[in-house]
């Protein structure tokens, strides 16, 4: 009977202790959505930062609603770090928002490849991410568009620095020669011949084109 005594009272000494903790959990918990709520982003930052140090608490919606306070707070850089781990948790659907947040701030930035990839993880976590989908589909098209256009501007950039050496301009006149007597396949045989040893010949490049076509239908 005298052992009973002791273990009780060891036992009513820890329930409130408890009782505390989890109280003191709750009212952290409450403290950071209220501020987050608020719009205090900056206090947001700080109270979910202590969740995770004082509270020790890990759960990736947390850290989810740290990344956005960062994010709100203009802390880009943090957030893009704190998306990127959540985009490796466990729990599916909010490894899915963490990693379409956080191409959605490296698209800002002009990440664009590095965006593209966070959309793609977002929709492997989580196939049923609409936002995701849309931002991956639109930013595929954007890309491979743009690409090309890059494509594009560049060969013309080249075609515009080319410079026809003196040789080129040489076999250029013959063409020209042979174009006076009508004499259209050996205009376009000359050229395509200096082609061969001479890249700069492609400066003249849509005379040829021209040439072509007038033998094709001098041919017919």
């Amino acid at each position: 009977m005298n052992l009973v005594i002791p273990i009780l009272l060891a036992i009513l000494l820890l329930i409130p202790a408890s009782w505390n903790k989890i109280r003191e959990r709750n009212h952290a918990l409450d403290e950071a959505e209220a501020a987050y709520m608020s719009t205090d982003f900056e206090e947001s930052v700080r109270r979910h930062l202590a969740l995770i140090s004082d509270q020790q608490i890990t759960d990736p919606q947390v850290k989810f609603n740290l990344a956005l306070s960062y994010q709100n707070n203009g802390q880009e850089e943090e957030a893009l770090k704190t998306y990127s781990e959540i985009s490796g948790s466990q729990q599916l659907q909010i490894a899915s928002l963490g990693a379409n947040q956080a191409g959605v701030l490296e698209g800002r930035e002009s990440n664009y490849k590095e965006a593209l990839a966070y959309f793609k993880t977002a929709l492997l976590k989580n196939p049923d991410n609409e936002v995701a989908r849309y931002n991956f589909e639109l930013l595929s098209r954007w890309l491979e568009e743009n690409e090309e256009e890059e494509k594009e501007q560049q060969d013309q950039e080249e075609e515009e620095k080319l410079e026809p050496s003196n040789y080129a301009k040489r076999m250029k006149a013959q063409a020209d020669a042979f174009l006076d007597q009508f004499r259209f396949k050996e205009a376009l045989e000359t050229m395509q011949k200096a082609l061969e040893i001479d890249e700069t010949v492609r400066y003249y490049e849509g005379y040829m084109n021209n040439l072509n076509d007038i033998n094709e239908i001098d041919n017919q």
